[in-house]
């Protein structure tokens, strides 16, 4: 399995995953063919603060991503560049499941924020993956709260 950063090339490998992952009625809405065309004009609008990795089982076959978010944080004393980043959208076609993919994708895209010099990457998380991030390092975190809509 090769896991790396996706380029432009990737996208409709890309829309295809976040078309798989998202519900039923949500993939009513649009061919995962038009989702690329949308998909390709988002890319272009927001690269400079998200990428995404994505996960081959051959050199053919793109079987999952995790997309990363970088948030430029506001600058300290002697740290202007200051960053946090958050992993969303982590997925894996359910056929490649239970073989350590997702968290090869995140365990990459976590290494890779701290590369790129964030201080801090957080991710949201269903129930049931939460043990898969503790194993990865994530812990919970009282001052790291969230208010959602009404």
């Amino acid at each position: 399995m090769d896991i790396r950063v996706a380029v432009q090339a990737d996208l409709a490998d890309l829309a295809r995953l976040l078309w798989l992952n998202a519900g039923p009625d949500e993939r009513a809405k649009q061919s995962v063919e038009a989702f690329a065309v949308d998909i390709g004009a988002w890319w272009n609008e927001h690269a400079d603060s998200h990428l995404a990795l994505i996960a081959r089982a051959d050199e053919f076959a793109v079987v999952g991503m995790a997309w990363l978010a970088i948030v430029a944080r506001p600058p300290r004393p002697g740290d202007v560049g200051r960053r946090s980043a958050d992993v969303q959208s982590v997925f894996v076609v359910p056929e490649e499941r239970g073989k350590g993919i997702g968290s090869a994708l995140v365990k990459a895209a976590a290494e890779h924020a701290l590369h790129l010099g964030a201080g801090r990457v957080t991710v949201h998380s269903g129930r049931k993956a939460v043990p898969v991030y503790e194993r990865l390092g994530f812990a919970s975190s009282r001052q790291l709260l969230q208010k959602v809509p009404d």
